[in-house]
């Protein structure tokens, strides 16, 4: 099962290798990694979306735990939450295209945030789902390149994560 585990980590140089050892250690995989420093400079926040049965999961956090750089985590997808990715992605767009592309960009709600002769550059943001709907709804010989940030999650309502 997918799991969006975030992370409270000491901003330090080698935290997260630590973190991404662990894993690799283990044979645990990491389908997604967002890291960055939060509204105190000492603390980063790290987004890891895993999957795994319930046992492994447990495993990760009870070992994720054990690191010393790691302050506090909570499996956000526990309770609930709210979980957005961005994407940018660079398509084909020329002639008759390019009418449908801004098409296609205003219905998923993305912005063309470059143009050339040639191609649109769209960028995107949502669930992983949304991302995939919009790569499904383009022909597949009309992407140039695809471009995705990982997931960044936060608990909804009054619960957090905080030191």
């Amino acid at each position: 099962m997918r799991r969006i585990i975030s992370i409270l980590l000491e901003n330090e140089a080698g935290a997260l290798s630590r973190v991404a050892g662990l894993f690799s250690a283990r044979g645990y995989n990491i389908q997604s990694l967002t890291v960055a420093p939060t509204e105190d400079d000492t603390v980063s926040r790290m987004t890891l979306v895993t999957t795994g049965s319930e046992r492994i999961i447990e495993q990760i956090t009870k070992q994720l735990n054990k690191l010393v750089d790691v302050i506090k985590l909570v499996d956000l997808t526990e309770g609930p939450h709210i979980e957005r990715e961005m994407m940018l992605i660079r398509v084909r767009a020329v002639a008759e295209q390019r009418e449908e592309i801004k098409r296609l960009a205003d219905i998923f709600r993305g912005r063309i945030i470059d143009v050339s002769e040639t191609a649109f550059t769209v960028e995107l943001t949502g669930t992983g789902n949304k991302l995939e709907a919009f790569l499904g709804a383009l022909p597949r010989s009309s992407i140039l390149e695809t471009v995705r940030s990982g997931v960044s999650g936060i608990s909804r309502g009054e619960k957090g994560l905080r030191i």
